[in-house]
């Protein structure tokens, strides 16, 4: 499946959750970015309009922020 705009994130590991989510929203205005901390339980089907932003207990990003 092919979602519009970016897509993926991969230059916001390690910067904290809140600011990777405005990135993510102003680099793609078609997707909702997500703050989930690590060890969390999401739904597994596959948006374009949604981005999981998987952050560590202080707050910082621990995987790439990808659309799904």
């Amino acid at each position: 499946m092919s979602c519009a705009g970016k897509s993926c994130w991969p230059e916001l590991l390690g910067v904290k959750g809140e600011k990777a989510v405005t990135t993510i929203e102003e680099d793609n205005d078609q997707v909702k970015a997500i703050i989930v901390e690590d060890g969390s339980v999401v739904t597994k089907d596959f948006r374009c309009d949604r981005v999981w932003v998987w952050v560590n207990k202080e707050g910082v990003v621990i995987q790439v922020p990808k659309i799904g």
